[in-house]
């Protein structure tokens, strides 16, 4: 019996045999006799713990609040795809092991989770890319710069401060 709906699974993923079709229609889908939605049902009987959320939708701040909030109480701030201790990109994860080097309180956000709070980082920034690293307030770059500050000597002596008060601390 699990082999059989196992092999019914894969074949549902890895695509129908010939002769079956695939239908899309308006966000569902229906494969192999199994449906796939990818809209969130209008249930009333849906319990309000089941449905996604944002975050930020209830609060009455709004991101550029939220990023410049960041940006201000944060020494450190690293807008990331993922979390310092499990970044979700090459790029995110060289900024962090740089970052980390110096042994300073990292503060992230996950731009992954909220694509609203990508945008809002972007426009406040005036920069495309991710991550994004800001140091006491200011705007530094990305990865590429956070490498070449720390090859030339320049984030230390842009961080020393902050690593001197981390360590008092301490």
């Amino acid at each position: 019996m699990a082999r059989a709906l196992s092999n019914h699974l894969l074949k549902g993923i890895t695509g129908s045999p010939a002769g079956c079709s695939n239908r899309m229609v308006s966000a569902l889908s229906i494969q192999s006799g199994m449906r796939y939605s990818t809209t969130v049902p209008n249930n009333p009987d849906t319990h309000d713990d089941f449905k996604p959320m944002d975050k930020f939708q209830d609060s009455t701040t709004s991101l550029k609040d939220v990023v410049e909030q960041d940006v201000r109480e944060n020494p450190v701030m690293i807008y990331m795809k993922g979390v310092p201790e499990f970044p979700q990109c090459g790029f995110s994860s060289l900024a962090v092991r740089v970052l980390k080097h110096y042994n300073v309180p990292l503060s992230a956000r996950n731009i992954l989770e909220y694509a609203e709070l990508k945008s809002a980082v972007k426009a406040f920034s005036h920069w495309p890319t991710f991550p994004q690293i800001f140091i006491k307030g200011e705007f530094i770059g990305g990865s590429d710069i956070i490498l070449s500050m720390h090859q030339s000597g320049e984030l230390k002596e842009k961080i020393k401060d902050i690593a001197a008060n981390q360590e008092k601390s301490a």
